[in-house]
């Protein structure tokens, strides 16, 4: 940090050699302490603590002023480096085997006393949303902040370093078919009218490709109308990178360098490169999630060869429909609890399970010494079955099995949240500090809308489908064609996702009219970037990461809120500055809105 006019060191450079010599520091009041009429201050900046003494022998005014501090002051202090005493040294601080002896304080803004101490975790988040401004003063959550700051500047620099530009995109722009709702913001010079908080730059970055810049990237705020959760934000960063004549390989590899350059500024810990790599169909079948978290096992395992031709009719005719069988073994689970057992239920009925509860085997030992397989299905298997049941999912005492039979898509959606839960349950990553990427890759380009049957794009509609698969799409075998699409993930978490894109227009307009979206539809919504393509677009495809959660997680936290400086709570408020707020009548005719939310009278109370 450069001296200044205010200090001539922060409160973490002062080291032994500075025995001797006047210094000027700047600072907080972290702590006071009384010794007897000696009074002992740890001064706190961005950098650190140093401790401050005043002494009553060598100046008995400064002294009782010191007296009158309290925790938060803003202080300037000058004085002279000395010694600790032998005995009262510090090992835990850089600062700890010197102290500063007081010549001079001055009092440059007194603190009211604090809604809460700084020193202390505090589980009330609202209050810490409150007061963000103090809640980042504590040590964890200015770490935080510099730490995001550390991978956001090696990410720029890496990024620099392989030829890319970064271009900043327009804000206010046209509502982009990202899958959440957006923000919008009405134009007062264009009555009736309305630009969009971007989603995404997607189109715009597509667009810098045809305009020949090749190699882009942006530190890029985009902005979702969604629900909220703990690593979901209204307002959020990616890292938005796109580039010209590549292909997959070429973005994992660039991809993989930038995420082991920021781990590295982060944490100081080396990755190892290159990541894993399964295809989404795998990652569906043995975790039943796009996003597995591959630390732990408690895999799925499909079951249809020890049931296809099973007498217990449930098993075997699912199967015999196109349906599933598959089972989870929750290696040493067999204690589970009822409240347990009851939590799993409600986690599968939420993913779907039509069923009132989980058919399960437990293993355990009875009075006697002897194995049991505690189940109601148990007897209905027979003992062939039995046995290749204990072979393939490694059956031991102790083990609770957890089978659903149903469509392949249920299977998946309950047995990986089923996985998940039972994972936290058994903290099987409590101490963890294994950093597992992975690479899922060839997703399906589209999906089919429970509700209206249509088909929607499963990334967005500009992600290319397979070369390969082209074909598929032509003939109208819409969920067999996948999707040159990739996400790379880092223990359960999505850290991106990204494709190439289409660059033709042909192509580009099939995929729109296989969505539904009509010639006039295409023309007034997407018209520039079909426009484009018609003049030489190049062959591009990116990947956007998102920032917040990578923070989140080189950080050790659980929530982005925690490396955000001023985020919203989980209902997308503001609680320091009262945003969202009321807009005045006035203000509201300038920009041509009338409001029609009437706000709800509270109910008279009931007379006893």
């Amino acid at each position: 940090m450069i001296p200044n006019a205010y200090r001539s060191l922060h409160c973490n450079a002062v080291r032994s050699e500075h025995i001797g010599q006047t210094v000027t520091l700047c600072g907080w009041v972290n702590s006071a302490r009384d010794h007897g009429g000696v009074i002992f201050i740890d001064l706190r900046d961005r950098e650190g603590l140093t401790q401050v003494v005043f002494r009553p022998e060598e100046n008995a005014e400064l002294a009782a002023q010191s007296h009158t501090l309290r925790d938060e002051d803003v202080l300037q202090i000058t004085g002279k480096v000395a010694a600790r005493l032998k005995g009262t040294e510090n090992a835990k601080l850089g600062t700890g085997d010197v102290e500063i002896v007081a010549t001079e304080c001055k009092i440059l803004n007194k603190a009211d006393v604090l809604p809460f101490q700084l020193d202390r975790e505090l589980s009330n988040e609202d209050m810490r949303m409150k007061y963000r401004y103090l809640d980042l003063r504590r040590e964890r959550m200015s770490k935080n902040i510099r730490t995001r700051h550390k991978i956001t500047n090696a990410a720029r620099n890496y990024l620099d370093g392989a030829g890319f530009i970064e271009v900043e995109t327009p804000i206010l722009s046209n509502p982009t078919p990202e899958g959440a709702r957006d923000f919008l913001v009405p134009a007062r010079l264009n009555p009736g009218k309305f630009y969009a908080l971007p989603q995404a730059p997607q189109q715009y970055k597509q667009l810098m490709m045809v305009a020949g810049l090749e190699r882009y990237f942006q530190i890029a705020r985009c902005f979702r109308d969604e629900d909220l959760r703990a690593d979901r934000q209204p307002e959020f960063t990616q890292i938005d990178i796109e580039a010209s004549f590549i292909q997959r390989d070429d973005i994992v590899n660039l991809v993989e360098g930038l995420l082991v350059s920021m781990f590295k500024a982060g944490t100081g810990r080396d990755i190892p490169a290159p990541f894993p790599c399964m295809t989404y169909q795998e990652a569906m079948d043995r975790y039943g999630s796009d996003k597995p978290d591959t630390r732990y096992g408690n895999e799925i395992v499909d079951m249809a060869d020890v049931f296809a031709n099973s007498g217990f009719k449930i098993f075997r005719t699912t199967i015999e429909n196109g349906g599933v069988v598959r089972a989870i073994n929750a290696k040493g689970f067999a204690g589970i609890t009822t409240g347990q057992m009851i939590r799993l239920n409600e986690i599968a009925t939420q993913a779907g399970m039509k069923v009132k509860q989980l058919a399960f085997i437990k293993v355990e030992r009875d009075a006697n010494g002897v194995l049991e397989y505690k189940s109601p299905l148990w007897k209905f298997f027979s003992e062939d079955e039995q046995k290749a049941l204990i072979a393939k999912l490694g059956v031991e005492e102790n083990d609770i099995v957890f089978f659903y039979a149903g469509t392949w898509q249920e299977a998946c959606d309950i047995l990986g949240r089923v996985r998940v839960e039972i994972a936290n349950m058994t903290q099987l990553t409590k101490d963890s500090t294994a950093l597992n990427f992975l690479w899922v890759v060839d997703f399906p380009l589209l999906a089919q809308d429970a509700e209206t049957q249509s088909w929607v794009a499963v990334h967005h509609p500009f992600t290319r489908p397979k070369t390969e698969d082209i074909p598929l799409m032509e003939a109208g075998e819409y969920a067999k064609v996948r999707a040159e699409a990739y996400d790379v993930v880092l223990n359960g978490y999505e850290l991106g996702g990204g494709s190439i894109r289409i660059h033709e227009k042909d192509l580009q307009a099939k995929l729109f009219s296989v969505l539904g979206v009509n010639e006039e539809e295409q023309a007034h919504k997407f018209g520039h970037i079909l426009d484009a393509f018609r003049f030489g677009a190049p062959p591009h495809g990116g990947l956007a990461l998102g920032l917040d959660r990578i923070a989140m997680l080189v950080s050790g936290e659980d929530s982005i809120r925690e490396v955000i400086a001023f985020p919203k709570n989980n209902k997308g408020s503001d609680l320091m500055t009262d945003s969202p707020t009321q807009i005045d009548f006035k203000t509201l005719r300038e920009i041509y809105i009338q409001s029609t939310y009437k706000e709800k009278k509270p109910e008279a109370a009931a007379v006893a």
